[in-house]
């Protein structure tokens, strides 16, 4: 903010200076040529202050999007041949489809006339993502994932596969070798497998035969969608929109909605607005969070975390039961019913870590990890203190647990 502040005092000194050479540069020719000169030096000093002013800022086409301009959901269920042996074994999911499909081409089968003969068959699920307004005839990459026993895609061609959106219409048509990045080699007794065998992809395996229809240069508002959702980001977008196009276009929904009306100027070429509301940059606003997942032990500190100055000791209890068992023996001349027998030997071992006193404190998220790195505990126990320091108030942050 500071930075901001110099800046704004400095251009407006040097924009007083060239008032008054521009009130003397009317007396002489060679005045007139300095002020042109020292024009042109305000002019590259005040960009380069717009853009020192804006390093820190972010498009706007990377923290939000456009309503409506989203990709659709596609899904189909095909079969893959061609595979080595290591089809589905159980041909529950394609032994009806197969026969159909054989049946359609002019060979009459029935489904119990092909059990026992698909092991290079694998029954699948396909699905793809259709961007807005792709137009016929435009290729889309598809996912194949197996839901039989098979094991491996390797080798594997795709059949042609109908693929529907939510409607139930049909918008492509995939086909093509499936690729998996990986392997599977070896047999029963030993085995290498390279990435997952039982998914794979088809670049560019879906020719799109139906369009999903978005007019958007006939809209006269535009809804755009914060990736994060925050009420100052949101503010500060709608402020540079509209010092941007010169008027109060923009105004902020809610958190996570800024709308725009569409400027006369822009009537029926509004892609051209938003390719230019696109490159806008924005000073976002990250909220203080500490996202903390149990499982893994993963800790992620945001920028803005602080911790109030408090004095905290950490020490671990650990407790070890362990049993070893020993075999006693009868003596010699021991009496007839004397057996060996094996007794349990338990030996219990209780070991308490000592803690010190330490001064936890952060202004900044450095000096913050050098404070909780000095405790010299786990991420484990990290996560305990963290919550410890929670629950006390003194963290000056939202702790999201995953």
């Amino acid at each position: 903010m500071a930075i901001l502040v110099k800046s704004e005092v400095r251009r407006q000194t040097v924009f007083q200076k060239t008032v008054k050479v521009l009130k003397v540069s009317k007396f002489s020719p060679i005045h007139q040529i300095k002020v042109c000169c020292l024009s042109s030096v305000v002019c590259l000093l005040l960009s380069v202050f717009c853009c020192l002013s804006s390093v820190h800022a972010e498009r706007i086409k990377d923290i939000a999007t456009f309503s409506g301009v989203r990709e659709n959901e596609l899904i189909g269920y095909g079969l893959v041949v061609g595979l080595n042996g290591t089809g589905d074994k159980d041909g529950t999911y394609i032994f009806q489809p197969f026969a159909n499909m054989l049946n359609r081409m002019g060979i009459n089968v029935n489904a119990a006339d092909i059990k026992g003969k698909t092991k290079n068959i694998a029954a699948v699920i396909v699905t793809a993502k259709l961007p807005t307004m792709v137009k016929p005839g435009s290729k889309v990459d598809v996912q194949v994932s197996s839901i039989g026993d098979a094991k491996s895609l390797q080798g594997g061609t795709l059949l042609m596969t109908p693929l529907k959106g939510a409607d139930g219409n049909v918008y492509a048509v995939a086909q093509g070798p499936v690729s998996i990045g990986g392997f599977v080699a070896g047999g029963a007794g030993a085995q290498a497998i390279k990435n997952h065998p039982n998914v794979g992809s088809v670049p560019n395996g879906a020719i799109v035969e139906k369009e999903v229809p978005v007019q958007l240069n006939d809209k006269n508002r535009l809804d755009l969608l914060l990736t994060v959702p925050d009420i100052t980001t949101a503010k500060k977008t709608a402020d540079r929109i509209n010092m941007t196009l010169g008027g109060v276009f923009a105004r902020a929904e809610s958190p996570s909605v800024v709308s725009i009306k569409v400027p006369d100027i822009y009537a029926s070429k509004v892609v051209d607005l938003m390719s230019k509301v696109e490159l806008i940059n924005v000073d976002v606003d990250a909220p203080a969070r500490v996202v903390v997942n149990e499982r893994t032990g993963t800790i992620v500190i945001g920028e803005n975390v602080t911790i109030s100055p408090i004095a905290l000791a950490h020490g671990g209890l650990t407790i070890e039961i362990k049993t070893e068992y020993q075999v006693s023996q009868p003596p010699p001349l021991s009496p007839e019913k004397a057996e060996t027998v094996v007794v349990p030997q338990k030996e219990v071992k209780a070991e308490e870590k000592k803690a010190a006193l330490v001064e936890v404190k952060g202004a900044t998220i450095g000096e913050l990890a050098k404070a909780l790195n000095a405790l010299g505990v786990t991420p484990k126990d990290l996560i305990a203190i963290l919550q410890a320091i929670k629950a006390s108030g003194n963290l000056k942050a939202e702790l999201v647990i995953m």
